[in-house]
């Protein structure tokens, strides 16, 4: 009986909101060279190859290193991003400025994982909560990346349309 009480207390606690259980916050990892570390060389080289683009190219806006990192037949999934390298470097040329790149991702990073020729970057992300204005809870984003030739050829996200 004591158990059933339980029971129904949680149901009855998340049908109105979820609000029995608090979120486990989302933590980013410290030490980068951990998470780049590989006992397998080319898959360390993968892991820093796709750590330096990030690093360069996306949080640095350093469009004209494009090149090193991606491949001229560059295919993008995210629906927002066009495909091809000169399509990202054009698409994201109108949108950020370079700034001083820095040794380490700025972005909180929870993980890389490589495995074959592909690479999974997950992020901590915080957004606002829309239950409680003013407050926010984190979530993880995950990019991941194919590999070919020492170049980055392939790129999925969770991004959505709009």
């Amino acid at each position: 009986m004591k158990i059933r009480f339980v029971f129904l207390l949680l149901v009855g606690g998340l049908l109105l909101g979820g609000r029995v259980a608090a979120q486990v916050p989302v933590q980013g990892e410290a030490d980068h060279a951990r998470l780049l570390a590989s006992p397998d060389p080319r898959l360390a080289a993968n892991k820093r190859l796709v750590y330096d683009f990030w690093r360069e190219v996306f949080e640095g806006g350093h469009l004209d290193r494009a090149e090193h990192y991606l491949a001229e037949s560059y295919i993008q999934h995210n629906p927002r991003v066009p495909t091809g390298r000169a399509a990202f470097v054009e698409f994201f040329g109108k949108r950020v400025k370079a700034v001083p790149i820095e040794a380490r991702v700025r972005t909180p990073l929870v993980s890389i994982v490589a495995e074959g020729d592909l690479v999974s970057l997950a992020f901590v992300r915080e957004y606002p909560d829309p239950r409680a204005p003013g407050k926010t809870y984190t979530s993880t984003w995950f990019d991941l990346f194919r590999i070919q030739d020492g170049r980055i050829v392939e790129h999925w996200d969770a991004a959505t349309l709009p």
